[in-house]
């Protein structure tokens, strides 16, 4: 980092491995701003209340995080780095407004990391209707930390915001007429669909002991004649979004790559959690018969570009690739598929097929009725041991 780093959305950078960082939120208007960070551990919650830092408990138990500043309009945090306890992962930072306000009437809101290596900045521009928002975070990564800009927003006051990282928030008593003043909202929490899968993914993670585990997600989707109706339903778009839920917990920049076959394949734009609605229906509504893919089932043609660019392209011998590879077609049957996952099983690849009647899964007509836990394990049922064969073959570090 040098100097002054502009962040979007969703990106992140990396951090010092030790010493001090200093988060300063800033916003302007005429509304005040409840700024708080939560103190995390794998599973998303607090080991207990006293890890919520705000302005009535400016630090945590290990004094790692502190509320430094909390005047008008600015709030500065310093985390020390060598003092974070292992067993907090990430220290995400909120803002909350109290009555029936929203982020719409909140103006230059922004939070920025300063460190010795620089400045970095993200500024939330995009808030309109929300009353809670987790606005960015710094968390582990290997052996350093990160900074990851958030933005993440849903209905809601202080109340619910802390309940979602698991602190108890008790009722207050009603105040006299004189003292009355708006208290935290009892709104149900209005989470994104992937934020709801993510919870679930990581329980999955936890289960298979691979939590930690970074890897490139890609997902392929057969777009054959014989799919039709599964586009129409909306199966597709439901299981691109649970399998994106996959790579904004697994992939370090939470980026799913995608693909699309029939007769051709084609490279779609990878995507992230903040462009799921509506995905496949602006990018491969249905399978087209005289155009686009065509209808058949020509599993090779995709398989060969999908290990184009992860091999050939953009190889990271850091990073495996977990392909998810959505099919109605007969996988194990056909010669040439078999020769191309034996040719590539050298490459940190691992390929994971779905609705091909193999063991372990299911038809896709019947992928809405598999429960989201019941999905993510059996998905991820063979990943932990692919790895650790991998690594005992230096395939991956």
């Amino acid at each position: 980092m040098s100097n002054t780093v502009s962040l979007r959305k969703g990106a992140n950078i990396q951090l010092p491995k030790e010493g001090l960082v200093t988060i300063e939120v800033k916003w302007q208007g005429e509304v005040e701003l409840d700024i708080s960070a939560f103190l995390v551990t794998g599973d998303g919650h607090v080991p207990s209340d006293d890890y919520m830092v705000f302005y009535n408990q400016k630090k945590d138990p290990g004094e790692s995080v502190f509320l430094q500043q909390n005047k008008e309009k600015l709030v500065v945090f310093t985390i020390n780095l060598d003092k974070l306890s292992s067993v907090i992962q990430s220290c995400s930072f909120t803002a909350t407004l109290d009555g029936q306000e929203s982020f719409r009437t909140v103006q230059g809101l922004a939070i920025t990391v300063n460190s010795p290596q620089g400045m970095v900045h993200y500024e939330v521009d995009d808030a309109t209707e929300e009353r809670a928002l987790v606005l960015a975070e710094v968390y582990r990564y290997q052996s350093y930390f990160k900074f990851r800009a958030i933005g993440r927003g849903f209905n809601g006051g202080l109340k619910p915001l802390a309940e979602l990282f698991g602190v108890k928030v008790a009722e207050e008593e009603a105040p006299s007429v004189q003292e009355q003043k708006p208290t935290p909202s009892n709104a149900t929490i209005h989470l994104s669909k992937i934020d709801l899968l993510k919870k679930k993914v990581t329980i999955s993670l936890e289960k298979k002991k691979i939590q930690q585990v970074r890897a490139r997600v890609a997902v392929v989707f057969d777009a054959s004649g014989s799919m039709s109706l599964l586009y129409e339903k909306g199966v597709v778009q439901r299981a691109f979004e649970r399998v994106l839920a996959v790579a904004a917990c697994m992939d370090d920049d939470g980026e799913l790559d995608v693909w699309f076959f029939g007769s051709k394949s084609m490279r779609a734009n990878s995507v992230t959690e903040k462009d799921y609605e509506g995905y496949i229906e602006r990018t491969y509504p249905r399978p087209k018969i005289f155009s686009g893919l065509g209808v058949g089932n020509n599993e090779p043609v995709v398989m060969k570009d999908v290990i184009k660019k992860y091999v050939k392209e953009d190889p990271r011998s850091d990073l495996p690739t977990y392909i998810i590879f959505f099919s109605d077609g007969g996988i194990y049957l056909d010669h040439k598929i078999s020769k191309i996952l034996i040719d590539c099983s050298k490459e940190n690849l691992f390929w994971q097929f779905v609705g091909i009647g193999n063991a372990g899964f299911f038809a896709l007509d019947d992928l809405d009725k598999v429960t989201d836990d019941e999905l993510y394990n059996r998905l991820l049922d063979e990943f932990p041991s692919w790895l650790t064969s991998a690594k005992q073959h230096g395939m991956i570090q």
